[in-house]
């Protein structure tokens, strides 16, 4: 059967591969997408940050802070090698089960659901840090066991190709599971998955993967309690305007209301706790009510931009290891964009997801970030033309 090439490709541009600049063109994206995510915080937090902290500004000042901090990170984070980062790998998934396991014992309970861990005034979510930890251990574990991974016949296939990958992906999306989390078990699965398939795993495992994966989500879904009240509701929203479904029904008729150019920045109504939480998982339906499709269009198109320009480094990137971080870092973002906008337009039911560089929040924008930073620092070494 035939590989995809990361391997093989990654082999003969190691040793011609010069140090660069980082990608111009996706620092570029990141940045324009920091400044309309903070846009749309300073108008979709106001009203809600004046009725619950009396401070109208108070979602866009600590926004502002965490951008300029994320900043910094980012900067900082690109110039790390990515021999370290491969080193580290290990170490970083392991501390991210154990943040994951002390969720589940200390974590603070929301809305149905324990995912986050309380240290002073910062709210973390671990379940953010093993999304990236997972990354960059599939790429560690793929990049030491490449032959194996990729052997086409002999129980190596499997074992090292698919069996030994799908545990090391098993463990966060377990913990995950527990926290009642559906949408992170999506991303896992999906990350995992792409990953697999860009090494050149047989199709046959991957279909087996893959088949089990779907009748995991699709048992968690339908058989517990918290995910089947929410499908109820996602199939019927008016019936449940009163509960489950008023936010969904709101957040339909901010899309729709706002037309092609909107009603002004600064002008939506949803904003004014019809909704909870704005700033965050509801925020983009806020943008299609104040910018219309234009600003909705804009969105995309960063969005896109960004998604595109991390796969085309990932495909050109220095080593396997690398191209494999770039392409899961690509996939998360390009995800959980897609899947914040299904959640928004009902399309999927609603699974608590936030919008990459727009939901208000620390930790994830922090991490987010750190990503990003990442990025850059496998750019400098990538083929692809700056």
């Amino acid at each position: 059967m035939k590989r995809l090439g990361i391997f093989s490709r990654s082999e003969q541009t190691n040793d011609t591969t010069k140090k660069q600049g980082i990608d111009r063109l996706y620092l570029t994206t990141v940045l324009l997408l920091s400044i309309y995510g903070a846009l749309a915080v300073f108008s979709a937090g106001g009203p809600y940050a004046l009725f619950r902290y009396g401070d109208e500004q108070y979602f866009i000042k600590r926004q502002v802070i965490w951008v300029a901090v994320g900043i910094v990170i980012m900067i900082l984070s690109s110039r790390i090698r990515t021999e370290i980062i491969g080193y580290l790998a290990p170490y970083a998934y392991g501390f991210s089960l154990v943040l994951l396991g002390l969720t589940l014992i200390f974590g603070m309970v929301g809305n149905g659901a324990q995912r986050w861990i309380s240290l002073g005034p910062i709210t973390i979510q671990p379940s953010e840090i093993a999304k990236l930890t997972m990354i960059l251990m599939l790429a560690r574990y793929f990049s030491d066991n490449e032959k194996r991974a990729t052997a086409q016949r002999g129980k190596d296939s499997f074992l090292y190709g698919t069996a030994f990958p799908a545990l090391i992906m098993l463990a966060p999306i377990l913990m995950v599971m527990l926290q009642k989390h559906l949408s992170c078990i999506i991303i896992l699965g999906t990350i995992g998955l792409l990953l697999i398939i860009m090494v050149g795993v047989r199709l046959k495992y991957i279909g087996i993967f893959t088949a089990l994966g779907a009748a995991g989500v699709s048992y968690i879904a339908l058989f517990t309690d918290y995910t089947k009240d929410r499908i109820t509701v996602w199939q019927n929203p008016e019936k449940y305007k009163l509960t489950g479904g008023w936010q969904t029904l709101q957040g339909l008729m901010a899309i729709g209301s706002g037309g092609l150019f909107g009603k002004g920045y600064g002008n939506g109504e949803l904003k004014h706790c019809y909704v909870s939480e704005p700033a965050n998982d509801m925020i983009f339906a806020i943008v299609c009510e104040e910018l219309g499709i234009i600003g909705a269009l804009v969105a995309f198109l960063l969005f896109a931009i960004l998604a595109v320009r991390g796969f085309q480094i990932g495909l050109n990137a220095k080593g396997s290891f690398e191209s494999l971080v770039a392409l899961g870092i690509s996939t998360k973002l390009a995800t959980q964009f897609l899947l914040n906008i299904a959640v928004i337009t009902n399309t999927i039911p609603n699974t608590g997801i936030s919008l990459p560089f727009f939901s208000y929040g620390g930790s994830s924008l922090i991490m987010l970030f750190f990503e990003m930073g990442i990025m850059l620092a496998i750019s400098k070494k990538s083929m692809i033309r700056k």
